[in-house]
């Protein structure tokens, strides 16, 4: 327990069952969309990998999308500076296309078209992606940083939380801890997110459980 928290260890092989599982527990009508949620260093884009593997051996379509995909050009996300954590946090993720072109075609009466990739941030240009059928009964799979709060419509979400040494070690962009650490404070991913994950060692994942003792 840390901080009035409790956390149950799993293998990350379990971790990635129960994960699977619990998302074909919550499947939409007619598909789901799950978030798989954390700071860089928690690496969500390897797990949400790995789900998507195992859903698809258990005969449900996957599509992969990473929110890194659909940040605003370099012009906006970088108006206020290349290292403002506020900027990060508030206007890095084009949230609006995000919904468009990702969640609301998934929507019960949706065209089920999903857009995999609309900008690429290191050439600061669109990427020109073709749109992707996903079949009814399928999953699409999103990762990225900073998702949960903004009222995106999900059936499955899951936090990949850090303590503030572990990130601050290891998060690249040092600049940015504020703006991890406000998240934390203001949205409270751990307990928002429907299945939360200490990952400060990643080969030995541990799930918050928020249950009374």
């Amino acid at each position: 327990m840390i901080d009035g928290m409790r956390f149950r260890p799993v293998s990350p092989e379990l971790l990635v069952g129960e994960v699977t599982e619990a998302i074909i527990t919550r499947s939409g009508d007619p598909w789901t969309r799950v978030a798989v949620d954390g700071a860089p260093p928690t690496d969500p884009g390897a797990l949400a990998d790995r789900v998507a593997e195992a859903l698809r051996l258990r005969g449900r379509p996957v599509q992969r999308v990473s929110a890194a995909d659909f940040l605003r050009p370099a012009s906006l996300r970088f108006e206020r500076g290349r290292t403002d954590p506020d900027s990060r946090y508030e206007d890095w993720l084009d949230t609006g296309a995000l919904t468009r072109e990702v969640l609301a075609p998934l929507e019960p009466g949706g065209t089920g078209r999903v857009l995999p990739s609309l900008w690429n941030a290191e050439t600061d240009r669109a990427s020109r992606a073709e749109y992707v059928p996903l079949p009814a009964g399928g999953v699409l799979l999103l990762d990225g940083e900073l998702l949960l709060g903004r009222g995106f419509a999900l059936e499955y979400s899951v936090h990949l939380w850090m303590s503030r040494p572990a990130l601050t070690r290891r998060l690249a962009d040092q600049w940015a801890v504020p703006a991890f650490e406000r998240y934390h404070e203001q949205v409270r991913p751990l307990r928002v997110a429907m299945t939360g994950v200490r990952v400060d060692d990643p080969a030995h994942p541990a799930v918050f459980d928020d249950s009374p003792v």
